[in-house]
């Protein structure tokens, strides 16, 4: 089984955008009993909160759900259960890596690495307010990453 855990700043937008889209992929694909699929923040500003309305709403319009979730911080043990930690930008590995004591296996990942875009963000919809953009590139990201394992 390959564990993935999807991390963002507040695990309220962009991490759990992409938690329920590789979740939906991952489904269609009839490969459920292959994966574990959960997201995470590195920060504990929102811990406990649901999906924040917009992201809610765009997953929403592509039939996906995310009821039951609760934002949730990054631990240093997530990094002995995951096999791959996927962030959405630059901040959001170094906190990772400070969180988890650095990234000795190499399991620390930016999301649009797997979308053949290097290097490149999933920018924060929470300051852009283009949740179909972030749609776009949580979805580039999840697509890709299914495609690599």
């Amino acid at each position: 089984m390959t564990k993935i855990l999807f991390i963002c700043h507040g695990n309220i937008c962009r991490s759990p955008m992409a938690e329920y889209v590789m979740k939906d992929l991952v489904r269609q694909a009839g490969l459920e009993a292959q994966f574990e699929i959960a997201s995470a923040a590195t920060s504990t500003e929102e811990i406990g909160n649901p999906v924040y309305p917009p992201a809610r709403q765009k997953l929403a319009e592509h039939g996906i759900g995310c009821s039951g979730h609760a934002a949730r911080q990054l631990t240093r043990q997530d990094y002995e259960t995951f096999d791959v930690l996927i962030g959405m930008d630059s901040a959001n590995l170094r906190n990772m890596r400070r969180i988890c004591g650095g990234d000795p296996e190499k399991k620390i990942h930016l999301l649009l690495d797997y979308a053949n875009r290097p290097g490149q963000e999933v920018a924060d919809p929470w300051y852009t307010g283009d949740f179909s953009k972030t749609w776009e590139d949580v979805l580039q990201g999840c697509q890709g990453l299914l495609a690599a394992l």
